[in-house]
């Protein structure tokens, strides 16, 4: 038995079962990824998986127990890993954020600055994708650190941490029939077309609960990821946008007009999540910190101890 044999069996599990996908990631042959399967299974004297043919079809009910143990066997020897590079090289080293692209975008270049001149011999990586991709990335310890506003705290495998809360902003352009107005309204909005996030970004379910609540059908014409294409469509007089309030700039914007809407939807929560039982760098910590001040690595630690997401 050997750790390849056990990043076969759990990256294989994470393609899905599917085994040319699995070794494509390992960078090495179907074949090779079968075998060493194959003899792990002999070894251990169960299977792991069950077969039709060739193929790999479902985990069999030991399988099921093992791809836990394997988690955590796999988990525990990387945490090594860290517990060395954090006393060897105290102040080097890899930091990957997973984060979505308006986090990456609004929220985090002050920290990435400030954290790029405190540590300047570690290497940043930002993953940009929607939030269930984010806390995939985290469980899979491709990424260190998510942040996100959904989905974070909806897996058993992270700690979820409070980061900050924020609320949503009403743009328009100026010759706009709501630019007139000196406040706005959620049955005011709901007469005009609207332009906002995708599903899983952003706040959107709040947004769709706020008008469900009013009993307004509203007339998305438009969704999308990034809060600039929504500002860009918005400009060109195609709907009202509703963006995430940190994604409005007082310059760049000032072509648009801009109304508070904390009143009309309910306010954001965007959080940091760990992966539990994860080993973290002290750079990492001050990462951390240096994006949510409340999360002292006493207060992270504490989180890791209790194995819950913090509440907020």
């Amino acid at each position: 038995m050997n750790f390849q044999q056990l990043r076969y069996v759990r990256e294989t599990v994470r393609r899905r079962l599917n085994l040319t996908e699995a070794a494509r990631a390992l960078h090495t042959s179907q074949p090779g990824v079968s075998k060493q399967i194959r003899e792990l299974e002999d070894e251990l004297g169960v299977q792991i998986f069950e077969r039709h043919g060739r193929r790999f079809v479902a985990l069999t009910p030991p399988g099921r127990e093992l791809i836990g143990v394997i988690e955590r066997v796999l988990l525990e020897a990387e945490n090594l890993k860290r517990v060395g590079e954090n006393y060897a090289a105290r102040d080097s080293g890899r930091l990957t954020i997973a984060t979505t692209h308006t986090q990456a975008r609004y929220a985090l270049p002050q920290v990435v600055a400030a954290f790029r001149e405190r540590f300047p011999k570690v290497r940043l990586s930002l993953q940009q994708g929607h939030p269930p991709a984010v806390a995939r990335w985290v469980i899979s310890g491709e990424a260190d650190i998510g942040i996100a506003t959904e989905s974070l705290d909806h897996f058993d495998e992270l700690i979820a941490m409070p980061g900050y809360q924020w609320t949503h902003t009403v743009v328009v352009p100026p010759g706009h029939p709501l630019a007139r107005q000196r406040s706005i309204s959620l049955e005011a909005i709901a007469q005009h077309p609207i332009i906002t996030y995708s599903n899983e970004f952003a706040g959107r379910n709040h947004i769709d609960t706020a008008f469900e609540a009013k009993g307004l059908s509203i007339d998305v014409v438009l969704t999308a990821i990034d809060s600039d294409v929504i500002k860009t469509y918005v400009e060109l007089g195609l709907g009202v946008g509703i963006i995430a309030s940190v994604a409005y700039d007082e310059i760049r914007d000032r072509g648009l007009k801009r109304f508070d809407a904390s009143h009309l939807f309910p306010i954001n929560t965007t959080r940091v999540a760990i992966r539990k039982g994860t080993f973290l760098r002290d750079f990492t910590y001050a990462f951390i910190e240096s994006f949510a001040p409340e999360l002292t690595t006493e207060r992270v630690n504490a989180a890791l101890a209790e194995g819950k997401p913090l509440k907020g």
